[in-house]
């Protein structure tokens, strides 16, 4: 007979104090742009995957390629301006 037991850690995973802090939020939520983009371009790749891309498959890649790119650029000036001594932005 197999006796099923839990593991602490298992059972505590969820336990409140493990939950994202707000600076983890944040840092979630202006990065979120780029997450978007970056599902987008998974998108236009996935419906690549099964069959030879039309010209509207290719300019959907080159348009969510980038879209990725000019978030990347953005969340880098973003995290550039906020780190700057002196609060210039």
């Amino acid at each position: 007979m197999n006796h099923v037991v839990t593991l602490q850690d298992a059972v505590t995973a969820f336990a409140d104090w493990k939950e994202p802090t707000s600076a983890e939020l944040d840092a979630i939520e202006q990065e979120m742009p780029l997450i978007l983009a970056d599902v987008d371009l998974l998108d236009a790749k996935i419906v690549t995957l099964d069959r030879t891309p039309t010209e509207l498959d290719e300019r959907r890649l080159r348009r969510a390629r980038r879209r990725v790119l000019a978030e990347r650029v953005a969340l880098a000036n973003r995290t550039a301006a906020t780190s700057l001594p002196g609060g210039a932005a």
